[in-house]
């Protein structure tokens, strides 16, 4: 098979943590991966750290915090030739310390834009990409934290988080509002309500897409990535002694190497063509802990809300109001 036969996924925030262990996993399971970054210079260097083959990638500019960016990104895919065959949405960021909102150049709050909005165009834009692939099976992944769920350890302390009826998005989620529910700006549940917009999105593609295209959606927990660069941003002494806590205390810890081959099995094997589902490997984990599908939190399970964040979201994008993807071909 020539180089433009092999199977294509792109994989955003691929430069670091388990982004970049997945385009590792890809790469040795004969994917070419399109590692999709904000930092050219930092992915080349990554990939090349982990010895992934310079045939196996290719790397194209993405900043999921604009949304222009994410239109330039789908233009300069398109325009590789490639066939999407799986696309994984990784990326997210997450800033506790800051007091203020940062804003995209949209006036959006980031952490939101980053996370969930640049993420829900990318899906919306890439489903036509995914849908002209002539692969048998077509996967969009969604990664989902444990984070968003208070039903689970992980998920208790607070802040947690909370979409109330989406007031901050339906009110154009321009200064002075920063937070989807219209309430006051606090950097942590940003992250956290980010992260059930992703499984409500993930929810909301199966709901509407699945049948129409045969496309599989979603969503996993690879378990507690400790060390990923995703604390970057957080006290140095939190960076120090949260892998230990989670490899001595709570036996959640993963490697940034396992969950990305976690994430590459959710996209290649057989076993998780189960549209709909958010896989986790639980928090008490074995080393060979078996995999299965998590309940997630009431709020990620609320159809009602998924259908109004679907169009809300739309409306934040720009895509409000364009024909679904299946209708037309």
């Amino acid at each position: 098979m020539g180089q433009d036969r092999k199977s294509t996924v792109v994989i955003t925030g691929a430069s670091s943590g388990v982004g970049l262990y997945a385009a590792k996993a890809f790469a040795k399971r004969g994917w070419h991966v399109v590692m999709a970054c904000r930092d050219l210079a930092k992915s080349e260097q990554a990939a090349q750290s982990l010895g992934i083959p310079k045939d196996s990638y290719s790397i194209i500019h993405i900043d999921l915090g604009s949304l222009e960016s994410v239109r330039q990104f789908v233009s300069n895919f398109r325009a590789t030739g490639k066939s999407l065959d799986a696309l994984v949405c990784n990326a997210a960021i997450y800033m506790p310390l800051i007091k203020e909102p940062l804003r995209s150049p949209e006036g959006y709050e980031l952490t939101m834009t980053t996370n969930h909005l640049g993420h829900f165009l990318l899906c919306n834009l890439m489903l036509e990409d995914l849908k002209q692939s002539s692969a048998p099976d077509k996967r969009l992944v969604i990664l989902g934290t444990v984070t968003h769920n208070p039903d689970e350890l992980g998920g208790k302390i607070p802040p947690r988080p909370d979409l109330g009826d989406l007031q901050g998005f339906a009110q154009g989620f321009k200064p002075p509002i920063s937070m989807i529910d219209g309430k006051k700006f606090e950097p942590v549940k940003a992250y956290k309500d980010s992260k059930v917009c992703n499984v409500l999105t993930m929810r909301e593609l199966h709901r509407r897409y699945h049948d129409s295209t045969g496309i599989t959606f979603t969503s996993l927990y690879p378990g507690c990535v400790a060390e990923t660069p995703l604390f970057r941003n957080h006290y140095p002494l939190f960076q120090k002694l949260f892998p230990l806590f989670q490899k001595h205390i709570t036996g959640g810890y993963v490697s940034q190497e396992l969950a990305g081959e976690r994430v590459a099995d959710v996209v290649t094997e057989p076993e998780y063509k189960q549209s709909g589902a958010y896989w986790s490997w639980g928090n008490r984990q074995k080393k060979d802990g078996k995999s299965f599908v998590q309940r997630v939190s009431p709020q990620a399970r609320d159809d009602e809300k998924a259908d109004r964040l679907w169009d809300l979201s739309a409306n934040l994008v720009g895509i409000a109001g364009q024909k679904p993807v299946a209708v037309h071909n």
